[in-house]
């Protein structure tokens, strides 16, 4: 497998440079990102949990999707790619804020990202890859908030950094 590397930007998502993701997660530089909320027509959310396997936040609770745009791809490309390769759908996304979070994970990693958010409404057949995710399901938005206020440590660090923003843009 080829080495992923993540695009470096500023504050103002100002590309700086690239660098390999273990590393650019290890020294904890701000770098461009995006998550993906999927919604069905009702207003549940989509939530995945992150496999076991993966290199950070395994087994937690989060998004429909999260990862990093390559070089030369735009971050809507780049959901849209990850969502088909993660959850084994397309649907088109829209983006709806940007913010910027600095949080550390376990493994002795840090995630510092500017992080672009798009939207997708989506109810069609999924094929969640394994090495990505180990469950999905949708959930009514009072039973997430419930679940997140009592067991806050089933869920990724950046979903509840921007869960209320969400909220406020749904």
């Amino acid at each position: 497998m080829s080495e992923e590397y993540v695009i470096l930007v500023d504050e103002n998502d100002q590309e700086v440079g690239q660098m390999e993701k273990m590393e650019a997660h290890e020294k904890a530089l701000l770098h461009r990102a995006f998550s993906v909320f999927v919604f069905d027509k009702s207003g549940k959310f989509l939530l995945q949990r992150r496999a076991l396997e993966k290199y950070h936040s395994g087994g937690l609770w989060t998004n429909a999707c999260c990862s990093h745009p390559r070089a030369g791809e735009t971050t809507k490309e780049a959901a849209m790619r990850r969502l088909n390769e993660e959850l084994g759908f397309t649907v088109d996304v829209e983006e709806q804020f940007s913010f910027i979070y600095k949080s550390e994970l376990d493994k002795g990693l840090t995630e510092h990202e500017f992080d672009h958010v798009f939207f997708a409404t989506y109810e069609g057949e999924m094929n969640p890859n394994p090495a990505e995710v180990m469950e999905v399901k949708y959930v009514e938005l009072e039973e997430l908030k419930r679940d997140m206020k009592d067991s806050p440590e089933n869920y990724t660090e950046w979903f509840k950094i921007c869960f209320n923003e969400v909220l406020e843009n749904l």
